[in-house]
């Protein structure tokens, strides 16, 4: 663990190597790309299933609007004191010291690398989905696809930064609509087939089932608005940069709102309690529909994974290179050497235990909770003086407490049921077992 002075220095060290080229436009990109993906959209009919129509409809309402205002807050705090705090470690750093850094790292640690596992997940599930339309009979497995999907993302990974990924992005933002549209139209032409008198609603299994199915479902739809790089994000952005990230979030929120709510709610419209925990296993016809979801899926993913794949790589950079010799051959092959052995140790634990919705469940609950969802309100309260100086400030400071103290309970209640379902499913299945 470095000491104040050379995290003060790091951040220096940032400030000079990069500066903000991008547009709104370009960020929205990001932004929405790190959000809205298939692993995202695709469990959450399940976890409305999961919690029944008045409590995961307000769960799913009541996360939209406060991870919105959540991002808000933290683009407001991006130069609060005057300086630039160009990483999400950074910002903690600036205003909890020592401590905030180190949490912050933690804690995005965790949700960059359960993100990345989980969505490896799903677009290994997505190309088999499309292998298997075109060869029935075909003997390749999903960890075969994961492991494809995982040599495509190292030769991304060598791109140098997120600036570098915005036309990736721009096309995965587009796969992301095009998903969204597809998946939803599908959807509803599936439960349109399906007898609607053999669809039911009812909570299934016993009451401790139940329950730790809510409580797991709390942590699925935290997952769903997973967003840990909004100050890297910011980072590419031209001046005014604040006003900037403004417009971008409100364009990505637009994306967000007009297709997660719809998916979510046709989802369990469509199969009921029975719908699968990524939604595009539940679909059945027409088939050409379905491979044309799960490519969309596929291509989408490919951007997130590296979004989030940044924060990992840029603390690397900090200990090894520096603005100077990044272009070396000697720091590039270093580059190539960590980025492989992230690339295998995301890989491996994807293709042992691919269990999605688990993974998807313990990732919100544990990394992009704290993140999204308390650390944005408890900071904004430390680093402004709203509080104080204006008539809504006592209304505003309840209401950041509030929202600290809520999702501070869906993280533990998230965890709570994530962990008993990866335990049981370990019970029922292999390592490397093709789901």
């Amino acid at each position: 663990m470095g000491s104040t002075t050379d995290l003060e220095i790091e951040e220096s060290d940032s400030e000079e190597a990069v500066s903000g080229k991008g547009t709104w436009k370009h960020a929205a990109f990001h932004v929405a790309t790190t959000i809205a993906t298939p692993a995202a959209y695709a469990p959450l009919p399940f976890a409305i299933a999961s919690l029944g129509w008045p409590l995961g409809v307000s769960s799913l309402v009541t996360a939209t609007l406060a991870t919105c205002y959540s991002s808000f807050l933290i683009a407001s705090l991006w130069k609060w004191n005057g300086e630039k705090h160009l990483t999400y470690r950074h910002l903690a750093h600036s205003i909890f010291g020592f401590w905030g850094y180190w949490s912050i790292a933690i804690f995005q640690q965790v949700a960059s690398l359960g993100n990345n596992i989980a969505i490896q997940i799903a677009a290994g599930s997505s190309l088999k989905a499309v292998y298997k339309h075109c060869h029935h009979n075909g003997t390749l497995t999903l960890q075969h696809f994961i492991i494809f999907f995982g040599i495509f993302e190292l030769l991304l990974s060598q791109l140098p930064d997120i600036h570098s990924l915005r036309w990736v992005n721009a096309l995965c933002t587009f796969s992301t609509i095009g998903f969204a549209g597809t998946t939803i139209g599908v959807t509803i032409y599936n439960g349109k087939k399906i007898d609607r008198t053999s669809v039911s609603y009812s909570l299934q299994g016993s009451s401790v089932s139940k329950f730790f199915k809510a409580f797991n479902a709390l942590g699925t739809i935290a997952f769903s608005f997973g967003d840990a790089m909004l100050p890297e994000i910011q980072n590419t952005v031209r001046e005014p940069a604040k006003r900037n990230m403004y417009k971008s979030i409100s364009a990505a929120y637009t994306v967000i709102v007009l297709t997660y709510w719809q998916l979510a709610f046709s989802g369990y419209w469509a199969f009921g309690s029975e719908v699968q925990p990524y939604i595009l296993a539940s679909l059945s016809i027409p088939e050409w529909t379905i491979v044309m979801a799960n490519l969309f899926a596929a291509i989408q993913i490919c951007g997130c994974f590296q979004i989030y794949c940044r924060p990992t790589y840029a603390y690397f950079e900090e200990r090894t290179g520096s603005k100077s010799n990044k272009s070396t051959s000697y720091f590039l092959f270093k580059r190539l050497v960590f980025t492989s052995l992230y690339m295998v140790l995301v890989t491996l634990i994807a293709a042992a235990f691919p269990f999605f919705g688990d993974f998807v469940s313990i990732c919100g609950a544990v990394g992009f909770t704290p993140l999204d969802f308390v650390f944005p309100a408890l900071a904004y309260l430390k680093a402004t003086r709203t509080a104080n100086n204006s008539k809504l400030g006592p209304y505003l400071r309840l209401f950041n407490i509030l929202v600290a103290t809520l999702f501070s309970l869906v993280a533990i209640l998230g965890c709570i049921g994530a962990v008993r379902f990866i335990v049981e499913d370990i019970k029922n299945y292999n390592f490397f077992h093709d789901m």
